[in-house]
């Protein structure tokens, strides 16, 4: 079958298409934002993607369409789709039916910590020679690819609360059909689809509403909103996880915590423990661990193997991922785009460096960054930074000097990136650890400041 995708370049969509070919499938795509590591693994993996939108795309014509929640109406291609009447469907409903039908499916949602935590369920189930099938939304650093059908009985999958297509409003985890389901957090983010907290909540309760009796769902046991979420109705298995008052438990033992114990006790048996020593940092990295050590504990992975897999775990390319460094000068590559997830990042780091200066570059790339949602707790986010370098391009319209004056944290606003880069370059000469935070490809702003570095 001709499989053509449209929006083929996101992280989601480019790994649905590296599973199509892995079944046997011709596959052909198209996107109008194009930047790695996506366009890196379709290349590699030999799948063919036009730049842009033209309908001459269709030619010759395709047996389905794959259709990405980026495009709507009045896009070329969707218009002379539907006008040529080609079969289509959206990316979420086409891996339910197609990937993970007949799989017992370990799904991984929450607004933070979703990649990375389905990552660490990949290297346990992997650790203990189960194959798994995945499609993350990243790409782990020891996989090198996001997305692989594996021949085991175990499929994970990273489930989105974003919604699936212009013609399917529902998020996209409805589709998965989870066996075992992680839910690591629930806050407000995209502004684009979801008009406030509530909003995403109920989704979340339309998934829980979809589950048997007989799947286990996994969650924090200090997060109130998912608390609340399954008193409002759940009808399958939960289980818990935290410091101290449940079955499931951990104890920190090195302050930046590199280094943290997993205690089980189901009541009978006796205490069961293990020890994780490994080069992630951060206590919300701790709790993505514990959630994925249950996880993959409830297909069969015993404690003691899923601990030396996350001391051999590398992490996620994009997640606090080391790009250079020389000498005292370290820098990093982020994709944290919520002050959540920013304050635990380099909350994290603040643990691991101590007094050395942390230089934060950010870029409000997400639709909720953009505009200006977060505010007073986005400033507040950054203060274990001694500098914030912002990097505001045309669509934000907010001024950073409006919501810094929350933080005491010395910061610049930029609007042209050659100037950014510059003032990089100049505080590189320092000692220093540099987080670049973008979930977007930042106008090659990371390959240029590689280059710049290297000379």
């Amino acid at each position: 079958m001709h499989i053509h995708i449209l929006g083929i370049c996101g992280t989601f969509m480019g790994s649905l298409a590296q599973l199509a070919k892995q079944q046997g499938h011709y596959v052909t795509g198209s996107d109008a934002k194009v930047y790695p590591p996506m366009s890196d693994q379709l290349k590699r993996a030999g799948i063919p993607f036009v730049d842009g939108y033209k309908p001459d795309q269709f030619q010759p014509r395709p047996d389905l369409v794959v259709v990405g929640n980026t495009l709507s109406r009045g896009n070329p291609c969707v218009e002379s789709m539907l006008d040529l009447q080609l079969d289509y469907i959206s990316g979420p409903e086409w891996l339910g039916a197609n990937i993970l039908a007949n799989r017992h499916v370990i799904a991984v949602a929450g607004t933070h910590g979703k990649t990375t935590t389905a990552s660490m369920i990949v290297g346990m189930l992997s650790w203990a020679g189960l194959d798994p099938g995945y499609l993350i939304g990243g790409v782990p650093i020891n996989k090198e690819i996001s997305a692989t059908m594996g021949s085991g009985q175990y499929f994970v999958v990273e489930a989105d609360e974003y919604d699936c297509a212009f013609f399917d409003k529902r998020s996209k985890f409805i589709h998965y059909r989870s066996n075992t389901l992680v839910i690591n957090n629930i806050e407000f983010d995209h502004a684009d689809i979801f008009s406030d907290l509530g909003a995403i909540e109920t989704q979340f309760h339309h998934l829980l509403r979809t589950l048997p009796s007989n799947v286990d769902i996994i969650y924090p046991d200090d997060d109130k909103v998912v608390k609340a979420l399954i008193d409002r109705g759940c009808w399958s298995r939960t289980i818990s996880h935290s410091d101290d008052g449940c079955a499931w438990q951990y104890r920190l033992i090195k302050e930046d915590m590199s280094s943290f114990e997993v205690k089980y006790s189901d009541g009978l048996n006796p205490v069961n423990t293990a020890r994780v020593n490994w080069d992630q940092f951060g206590l919300h990295n701790v709790r993505n661990a514990m959630s994925a050590i249950i996880a993959a504990h409830q297909v069969g992975v015993s404690i003691e193997d899923s601990c030396a897999a996350l001391s051999d775990f590398s992490g996620v390319m994009r997640r606090m991922q080391i790009i250079f460094q020389k000498e005292n000068f370290t820098l990093y590559d982020d994709f944290a785009h919520h002050p959540t997830a920013i304050a635990a990042t380099l909350g994290g780091l603040r643990a691991r460096v101590g007094g050395a200066k942390i230089i934060t570059v950010i870029e409000p790339g997400s639709a909720t960054m953009r505009r200006g949602f977060h505010g007073k707790n986005l400033a507040l986010s950054l203060e274990d930074s001694d500098q914030v370098f912002w990097y505001l391009g045309p669509e934000v319209l907010w001024d950073a000097s409006d919501i810094m004056s929350f933080a005491d944290v010395n910061f610049k606003v930029f609007r042209v990136l050659e100037d950014l880069i510059d003032s990089c370059i100049s505080a590189a000469k320092s000692d220093a650890h540099m987080v670049i935070m973008s979930n977007t490809g930042f106008q090659g702003f990371h390959d240029r400041i590689l280059k710049r570095l290297r000379s």
